[in-house]
């Protein structure tokens, strides 16, 4: 591999200091030629904020920033996940603080929220039906809404905020890669010189990121890798994967972490790569492999996990490529006679993409199978943990806890019924034993049968 970017393991507590503010603004002048100099908006204040979709939310004020002759402001919308958190001019922020009363019922300082209403009413719940806690869930899933801290177990809520608190601001808002430019979501510890860039330049084969877009030209033109490092150990049609090892191609895996991070909230592999495997999903052409999406795992997993992180990039989201991914992880996990589970936590799509993954896979064995299952017997045929069966057939009304023991309780009706929505629909993409080429290393102790 070419000269490559040479990771800073502390580049991810440099990155936190606070933005470069020390320029002082530019000075406006009235008709009396007296200067006037613009006064930030304060940070930790909540304002009313116009989104990209012209819709007006309350958001808080995390962090400021001076350039192009005027402030901008890195505001999180109440009530949406962190990837939407996004740098703003202030224009786009109402000149009235909004405030919470203690009702919790978020209401605007002044008149100015009069004069501006919101698109749709975001602030209220008018409906008082009640819900069970799995609608309830359901919503939040869907919708994105996370939890708040007061919803947490105290370790969760304190690790939670530790976390926010590190990964707060986001300053890289693109990257491009490949034929795309991508608005990315989370923050990633790049080192400093190049984390404070508010867009990478990445290519798409070796991963190399560079600050400049001349320095891109150059290494496209000279870089003569065409697919990820590793072997190839599936092909269909367009579609391959290739396995890559963290100690054997340590850089290259390091520099997929910190693109990963940009998309993923809570995963914290950046460094210690040497431990994880990599399955790298790309699409074939003429000018090369193209990278799709991954996922990685622990060589040795003490929790029986088969998945540390998994990720399909957003160009290619929707397609059905992260199920594919899910299903490729099982399929190892088949060959290897064990069960698995993802490492939790997982984010809010990937929540969704396993649930549905999961359920798709029950449905389809219900649907033909005629006689007594029990959950063991989904386990060992599907690789799927009891614990996420369980789950997952609970989400259906499925299974009903009798005599100290879940059992599984169906009819054919109720099984098409679930199968007739389109959540459960079979998914696009689907692995194919026959053009696999893959043998697991050894055996491990999370044996067929166990949660």
């Amino acid at each position: 591999m070419a000269e490559n970017n040479k990771v800073d393991e502390t580049s991810g507590e440099t990155m936190r200091k606070k933005s470069e503010s020390d320029n002082k603004p530019a000075q406006s002048h009235d008709e009396d030629n007296e200067s006037v100099e613009e006064q930030p908006l304060d940070i930790g204040e909540h304002y009313l904020v116009r989104r990209s979709d012209d819709s007006w939310h309350p958001a808080e004020i995390i962090q400021t920033r001076y350039g192009d002759n005027e402030y901008e402001y890195y505001v999180h919308y109440e009530g949406y996940n962190r990837r939407l958190d996004e740098w703003v001019p202030r224009g786009r922020i109402m000149s009235s603080r909004f405030n919470l009363t203690e009702s919790g019922q978020k209401m605007p300082s002044d008149k100015v929220w009069k004069e501006r209403p919101l698109v749709s009413d975001l602030l209220s719940d008018s409906s008082d039906r009640k819900i069970t806690r799995n609608q309830k869930r359901r919503h939040d899933e869907i919708n994105h809404i996370q939890k708040t801290y007061a919803e947490m177990d105290p370790t969760t809520a304190a690790l939670e905020k530790e976390h926010e608190q590190i990964t707060k601001v986001k300053y890289i808002d693109k990257i491009q890669i490949g034929r795309f430019e991508i608005d990315t979501w989370y923050f990633s510890p790049y080192p400093e010189e190049y984390g404070r860039q508010s867009k990478l330049w990445i290519c798409e084969y070796c991963l190399k990121y560079m600050r400049l877009e001349k320095s891109y030209r150059y290494h496209m033109s000279e870089c003569t890798w065409r697919q990820p490092v590793g072997k190839e150990i599936y092909r269909k049609g367009t579609l391959s994967v290739y396995e890559v090892d963290g100690k054997d191609h340590k850089i290259y895996c390091q520099n997929l972490c910190l693109l990963a991070k940009l998309f993923l909230d809570h995963k914290t592999l950046y460094f210690d790569v040497e431990p994880f495997l990599f399955y790298i999903l790309c699409e074939v052409d003429k000018q090369g492999a193209h990278i799709v999406g991954y996922f990685s795992k622990e060589k040795e997993s003490p929790d029986g996990n088969n998945v540390a992180c998994i990720l399909t990039l957003p160009p290619y989201q929707r397609q059905g490529y992260g199920k594919l991914l899910i299903a490729f992880s099982y399929e190892l996990s088949r060959l290897e006679g064990t069960v698995g589970s993802p490492e939790q936590p997982l984010s809010d799509l990937g929540k969704l993409s396993y649930r549905s993954y999961w359920s798709w896979v029950l449905l389809e064995i219900l649907r033909d199978f005629r006689g007594t299952l029990s959950i063991k017997d989904l386990s060992q045929m599907t690789s799927i943990t009891q614990t996420d069966i369980i789950s997952t057939l609970q989400s259906m009304n499925m299974v009903k806890y009798w005599k100290g023991q879940h059992v599984i309780c169906v009819t054919p009706k109720l099984v098409e019924e679930h199968i007739s929505t389109s959540q459960y629909k079979r998914p696009r993409l689907c692995v194919d034993s026959t053009a696999l080429r893959w043998a697991p290393r050894r055996h491990t102790n999370n044996k067929l049968g166990k949660k």
